[in-house]
């Protein structure tokens, strides 16, 4: 067997055995009573500040306007919101969009490049031990190469046809009350966001996972408008979600390098 050949069969092990014969588990969230005492406990609260006040925390690595958890709700507890409760027992894993199996600390820096449109953080520096130390605190109660149910987005209907101009009469009437009216989302006086900007050079570039139409429809279908999750159908969520992510943003150069095996989703940018 030629190198990438074993290359590519233990990609694929990785990425099914682990959670084939597993069914997913409820996601346990732990109360913050148990974060320990000593250094574990403090990089445990650090990694919680930063993905909840990151634009603040790292205004080096962070281009734009947005904190981590605009989009993974609730410091990352939230189902169908791309939690990160159980990510710690499933990293090492194999991305399609990568090529390649990828640690949880690349999935992180992933983020960094194009949800928060800047620049990597160091794999061994303090602050991705922290961040790692919280996701891992999370995920305590969840046992190793087990799924949790609500892990990354709700199913959606990928066959449904977007309807752009619908979207934005959606838009307009369920989501400009929180993000503006021109998408530019609402500052909190401090340099930041309360709510966030859904385009412009704020929001998430291109090759962010939210700028895919099918993506942001299975977010907002669950999540939005925020406290509302589950109002809008598949159709008006794939509608408001081709409206918005059409919008202009940053560009992301490095996206012509995604999917180098093939399988590029219809609505990659």
């Amino acid at each position: 067997m030629t190198l990438r050949k074993l290359s590519a069969v233990l990609a694929l092990a990785i990425s099914t055995s682990a959670f084939a014969q597993t069914a997913p588990v409820t996601m346990p969230v732990p109360d913050d009573a148990t974060i320990p005492a000593g250094p574990v406990g403090d990089a445990i609260r650090r990694g919680k500040v930063i993905l909840t006040d990151t634009k603040r925390q790292l205004p080096h690595n962070v281009g734009n306007g947005l904190n981590c958890t605009n989009c993974h709700l609730n410091g990352g507890t939230t189902a169908y919101a791309s939690p990160w409760v159980g990510l710690t027992g499933a990293f090492p894993e194999y991305r399609s969009r990568s090529g390649k199996v990828i640690s949880l600390q690349e999935r992180v820096n992933d983020c960094f490049q194009r949800s928060m449109n800047g620049k990597p953080i160091a794999f061994d520096g303090d602050d991705m031990n922290a961040i790692l130390a919280y996701m891992k605190w999370l995920s305590s109660g969840v046992p190793v190469g087990t799924n949790v149910a609500g892990r990354g987005f709700e199913k959606i209907d990928t066959a449904l046809t977007p309807n752009s101009e619908n979207g934005k009469a959606i838009y307009a009437q369920r989501c400009a009350a929180c993000h503006g009216a021109e998408g530019q989302g609402v500052p909190n006086g401090q340099g930041g966001y309360a709510m966030p900007p859904l385009w412009g050079k704020d929001s998430f570039n291109v090759g962010a996972g939210m700028a895919r139409m099918f993506t942001a429809a299975a977010f907002v279908k669950h999540n939005m408008p925020l406290g509302q999750g589950n109002t809008l159908t598949a159709q008006e969520a794939v509608d408001v979600a081709a409206f918005f992510t059409q919008q202009p943003r940053p560009d992301f150069a490095a996206r012509a390098n995604d999917w180098p095996k093939g399988g590029r989703p219809k609505d990659a940018r």
